[in-house]
């Protein structure tokens, strides 16, 4: 494929990076996935080296650097060495501008720094028990009591769960309308916040997934972020980017896939042949080189597109879907290639096959994707 849309501070970053993870991640994965998240000092050393919110204004401590390619490179890094539980575009890319974009000046001054040393982790709760794709159909609940809000309900399913010192907690505020919905920072220690079960997955070990519990907690005025009616507004508005950073996880765990399975089908042998010298093996690996490079080029447009603030939902929905679905087929056919050691979890390829599956899902299902691409074609179940 052509030079890829990347420039010399790019690169270097990317280099830097990598060393990075070189030395402080890779030496400590697999007891990361034996003990279901990774270590808090490794926040506070990525803090150290700028790696958090670089987008942020330098007023509070970052880099004033807003280019998503900083972020893509983050991913693709990550996803070179397999770590899916280091949720770095979790809190930098997703939750953190939620803080940014709407909150004020003094929630921004109070929250931001700490976040941008890797002092305080960042989650958001949206998926409840009954509740996924549909945010409608939440039950969580905050009632204004004077200055406060009161907070009810339950989340499961949140990464960053058990490290989280901040969540944003999105809860109904009135009854009677079901989007009118409140974006709340709920931080730890506060009384009746509980969590849940470190649940445990089929995929992603080195994540803490969990379910947190709201039980009467007070949330004062200084913690609720923008307009407490606008909240669906506020989740819809970063959705986009939140597909995008999807899109790009799937499209690097297509390429590390890959590059694995290119080195082990060159050494094995099979039949008195190589395995990468067959036929079948050649015309797959063939396959699977163009849809990678294919679906490349589009996330590399749409972070273009984001860069510039053009880039439209049902766009993110396209590249969201088709990546995921890649994805899946991309893991399935590497493994194949390396037969019973594939299914071995020793092998990065076994770990990325069941950490593959939740990407149909997370980020709103495939189904829900399409919904989404055929009503901006004009296509509804009125259409006729």
């Amino acid at each position: 494929m052509e030079q890829r849309n990347f420039t010399e501070e790019h690169q270097m970053f990317r280099e830097a990076f990598r060393l990075f993870l070189e030395r402080e991640v890779v030496p400590h994965q697999a007891a990361w996935r034996e003990q279901g998240m990774v270590s808090r000092d490794l926040w506070l050393k990525a803090g150290e080296q700028g790696y958090l919110l670089p987008w942020a204004d330098e007023a509070y401590g970052g880099l004033g650097v807003s280019d998503f390619r900083y972020t893509q490179i983050q991913i693709e890094e990550l996803m070179r060495i397999g770590e899916t539980g280091f949720y770095l575009p979790l809190h930098s890319a997703l939750v953190a501008p939620y803080i940014g974009n709407n909150g004020s000046e003094e929630q921004k001054q109070r929250l931001l720094p700490p976040c941008i040393r890797g002092e305080s982790i960042l989650a958001v709760a949206m998926t409840e028990p009954g509740a996924g794709s549909d945010l409608a159909g939440m039950k969580a609940t905050a009632e204004r009591r004077g200055d406060d809000w009161v907070l009810n309900g339950a989340k499961t399913f949140i990464s960053n769960g058990q490290l989280a010192d901040i969540v944003v907690v999105a809860a109904k505020t009135n009854p009677q309308k079901p989007r009118e919905i409140g974006l709340f920072l709920v931080e730890r220690g506060m009384a009746g916040f509980a969590r849940g079960r470190h649940l445990k997955k089929l995929g992603m070990h080195s994540q803490d997934t969990s379910e947190l519990f709201f039980d009467n907690v007070v949330v004062p005025a200084a913690n609720v972020l923008g307009d407490p009616a606008k909240g669906f507004h506020y989740l819809m508005a970063g959705l986009a980017e939140e597909r995008l950073i999807a899109a790009a996880t799937n499209v690097a765990s297509c390429q590390a896939a890959f590059d694995w399975t290119m080195d082990y089908i060159q050494e094995r042998q099979l039949f008195g042949r190589r395995l990468g010298a067959m036929q079948n093996t050649r015309f797959k690996m063939a396959e699977m080189r163009t849809e990678i490079d294919i679906a490349q080029v589009y996330v590399d447009h749409c972070v273009t597109l984001l860069n510039d603030g053009r880039l439209t939902g049902d766009a993110a929905a396209k590249i969201k879907l088709f990546s995921s679905e890649l994805q899946a087929r991309v893991v399935d056919e590497c493994l194949q290639f390396f037969g019973g050691y594939g299914y071995m979890d020793e092998y990065p390829i076994s770990r990325a096959y069941a950490d593959a599956r939740i990407t149909r899902i997370f980020g709103g299902t495939s189904e829900v994707m399409k919904e989404i691409i055929a009503r901006s074609i004009g296509l509804t179940e009125q259409a006729g």
